[in-house]
């Protein structure tokens, strides 16, 4: 097992105290950028890139993470991309991914990856256009897709995202398996939806299941049986497997992350068992996302006030729910830091709780599943201290929003000590615009 690095400060630092991010400053972080300010350490990435070397292909979920200077970073290190909406296309393409795979087989005989997939259960109009205008390989997630892809594109391979019937997930809101999961075809249905395709003249090529966020190595141990029952059913069409995503990351003190090599082990077992049945290579891919960027990025926030209500303390810092939305919608737990505005050594720690500017009760960062606010041990604090809101890299900036009014904040890359804006945060004009009286 990986040791965790969810240890809330700084390595050298006192617990709960933290001055730099990647070897740069947070106070001068903030004075140049200013709070809330998302900031991304490259190296970070690249690390977690290169953990997962072993599999035939990795691809980016850049629904967790998806400016482009991320998706820069990655696309260097040799991982593809999934996009889940016309704009996530666009993104792949601006950051410099080709909507086609290579004609022939790489040097390792293994069948040409596509670097870009578009993963979702329905097509919009507008994504079926984009995806037949560029000509990008489909991860169908209902039957119906099929039909809609093969009267714009006859004669295309495409993959199917199947819901093996359980998923598992860190909250019930990021379980994607099971009957109560909206996402992939269920199961049962395979024969039918190969019958469609069959009759629709599109091949399928490769088989994909994800059954949930922040699943243990167990449960993500379940999917390769049920892939491999599946792929039999299809049969020797099939070129690519994918194990999906939702490796854990992580976020409280003590976790781990999920034993890569032996997942590896069990994937490439599986993987080796069906090319012997069907008698030509198969590429192998993995589709994880927070495990990429989520332990690179932090939310740098000023505290801007220090009050008491009854026996319980709040510090209230500029960014909300509309900054960081994980701790409303599921109950998440972040690591938090205090970088003190002096240089005072704020030895003694006290129980808080932190909440955001937000017209909403439940604007809490310290808050359990359920909507119960919790407490945390943090240095004592005054107003003008920056608070660290750490293993934010990972569906924290993507799901960020306009509520209340409130600009997006601005992204900052910090890559080999030196650091650069890779997002402009929002003006009250950029808020008005398009709108009219």
């Amino acid at each position: 097992m990986i040791a965790s690095s969810a240890t809330g400060s700084a390595a050298g630092s006192k617990p709960g105290l933290r001055r730099e991010i990647a070897g740069v400053s947070i106070a001068d972080l903030a004075e140049q950028y200013g709070t809330p300010l998302y900031v991304y350490d490259a190296d970070t990435i690249r690390r977690r890139c290169r953990d997962l070397a072993a599999w035939d292909t990795i691809r980016f979920a850049q629904k967790a993470c998806s400016n482009l200077a991320v998706l820069g970073i990655v696309r260097r290190e040799g991982v593809l991309v999934d996009a889940v909406s016309t704009g996530e296309i666009h993104r792949a393409i601006v950051a410099g991914y080709s909507p086609h795979a290579p004609r022939e087989p790489g040097p390792d005989g293994l069948p040409p990856a596509h670097p870009i997939v578009y993963t979702a259960d329905i097509f919009d109009r507008d994504s079926l256009d984009v995806v037949v205008r560029h000509g990008i390989h489909v991860n169908c997630g209902s039957a119906d897709m099929i039909e809609q892809l093969a009267e714009r594109m006859p004669g295309a391979s495409i993959t199917l995202r199947v819901n093996p019937g359980f998923g598992h997930g860190h909250s019930q809101k990021t379980n994607t398996g099971g009957e109560g999961s909206k996402h992939g075809i269920w199961h049962e249905e395979i024969p039918e939806v190969l019958r469609r395709a069959e009759w629709a003249g599109l091949q399928v090529s490769g088989l994909h299941m994800h059954i949930g966020s922040g699943t243990d190595l167990a449960h993500l141990a379940e999917v390769a049986g049920a892939l491999e029952r599946v792929a039999i059913e299809v049969g020797r069409s099939l070129t690519m497997i994918s194990a999906g995503g939702g490796l854990p990351v992580p976020y409280k003190p003590g976790e781990v992350h999920a034993d890569l090599s032996g997942y590896f082990t069990l994937w490439d077992a599986t993987r080796k068992r069906l090319e012997e049945r069907f008698g030509h290579r198969i590429r192998l891919e993995l589709e994880p996302g927070r495990y990429l960027t989520a332990e690179s990025g932090s939310v740098i926030t000023e505290v801007r006030a220090v009050k008491r209500q009854g026996d319980r303390k709040y510090l209230l810092v500029d960014a909300g729910f509309n900054t960081l939305a994980r701790p409303v919608l599921y109950g998440s737990y972040h690591p938090m830091s205090l970088c003190p505005r002096d240089d005072d050594a704020r030895n003694a720690t006290e129980e808080v709780a932190v909440g955001g500017p937000l017209c909403e009760s439940g604007d809490i960062f310290t808050q359990t599943d359920g909507g119960f606010v919790a407490t945390r041990p943090l240095p004592v604090a005054a107003v003008g201290d920056l608070l660290v809101i750490e293993i934010a890299g990972a569906y924290g900036f993507v799901m960020a929003s306009n509520y209340n009014s409130k600009p997006l904040p601005a992204e900052v890359l910090v890559d080999a000590g030196a650091h650069r804006l890779v997002r402009s945060r929002q003006t009250p004009e950029d808020l008005v615009r398009g709108e009219c009286v």
